[in-house]
């Protein structure tokens, strides 16, 4: 009895949370805001790609910057000149749809033309919890081993692109680029990877043409 109250609870949990998602993205859609969600571990490289998409696009971003203290990646982007709202979640090790509700009431909707959603630096936590963006984005780096994707098989098959990052540093940590490719595609035939290094320059611009495009085909 006890197990099966525990599947009802989390059940209700989960269909609580996809209907406030789809509210979530209701709100996107009638502001014509494109939202995308940036999944990934602690190191990986998230915040650093954000600042660069901010950067880079001629088009206006808000941000939603969730981690346990959010306050330190908040602070961050916020120097790039765009609206921020940090998300605490305090223990919890992911985002929900609720946390995010509560941060489009502190963006000013009107004027954007994408939301960005950084999650808390997590592989498996977020995975469940759909927040209503319309992209799914999860950057591994190549720091945190090569066997990272294959051991993570739930979040590379829900990403709508996978980034490998920090491909520089490959040598330096005897990490094999092209396994990480090749597992990301055994989980995910048909998904979009991108190997990309922001120190040299190399893969911005193809995230920011994949993100471009992802947008035009939701309008």
């Amino acid at each position: 009895m006890h197990k099966i109250a525990d599947v009802k609870v989390a059940e209700n949990i989960m269909k609580a949370n996809k209907k406030l998602a789809d509210d979530n993205q209701k709100i996107f859609n009638d502001n014509n805001i494109f939202c995308v969600d940036f999944v990934g571990a602690i190191g990986s490289g998230k915040t650093s790609l954000i600042e660069q998409f901010v950067d880079a696009v001629d088009e206006n971003v808000g941000v939603l910057a969730g981690d346990v203290i959010s306050k330190f990646d908040a602070e961050r982007i916020e120097k790039h000149n765009v609206p921020v709202e940090g998300l605490n979640t305090g223990k919890e090790c992911h985002l929900d749809a609720h946390l995010v509700e509560h941060g489009l009431s502190h963006l000013p909707l009107d004027d954007l033309d994408y939301v960005i959603i950084e999650n808390v630096g997590n592989l498996i936590c977020p995975v469940d919890f759909d927040l209503g963006s319309h992209m799914r984005v999860v950057v591994v780096s190549v720091t945190e081993g090569d066997d990272t994707v294959e051991k993570h098989p739930f979040i590379f098959q829900t990403s709508d692109l996978v980034i490998i990052n920090k491909i520089d540093l490959a040598d330096a940590v005897g990490a094999n680029v092209d396994k990480m490719v090749s597992d990301a595609h055994r989980l995910n035939p048909d998904v979009q990877i991108i190997t990309m290094s922001l120190k040299e320059g190399k893969g911005l611009d193809e995230f920011i043409d994949a993100v471009e495009k992802a947008k035009a085909a939701s309008e």
